[in-house]
């Protein structure tokens, strides 16, 4: 584990998935652990719809646990950001049919004074 730093990006494999998370093989002695909300970025409902056994995947260490022999990894660290897109303004269009109207009516009532 000591060759291993908090930060390295690594690419290893993946051993093992439960509900929570994957294993993943750094080297032939040492694996750290995927957690389901590292996988990727957004909503992970099944992790099995993102990885697979055997599957090489690039992972970044988060933390080193010696005492416990534990190693936190995640994929999503390694993956750019992409920027979301921004919706379209909604204008409030309420009341927007009674200005419409309020103007025919008005114009309506403007020809009929013009002819007179």
């Amino acid at each position: 584990m000591s060759t291993f730093q908090v930060g390295d990006v690594i690419t290893g494999k993946v051993t093992g998935i439960q509900g929570y998370g994957a294993f993943v093989a750094l080297d032939d002695s040492t694996q750290g652990l995927v957690h389901i909300s590292e996988v990727t970025h957004g909503f992970v409902k099944d992790i099995h719809d993102f990885l697979e056994i055997g599957q090489e995947v690039k992972v970044k260490i988060l933390d080193l646990d010696e005492e416990n022999n534990k190693i936190s990894l995640s994929i999503r660290a390694t993956e750019e950001v992409k920027p979301e897109r921004k919706s379209p303004v909604k204008k409030d269009t309420k009341g927007a049919d009674e200005g419409f109207n309020t103007l025919r009516d008005k114009l309506q009532e403007w020809v009929e004074k013009a002819d007179k």
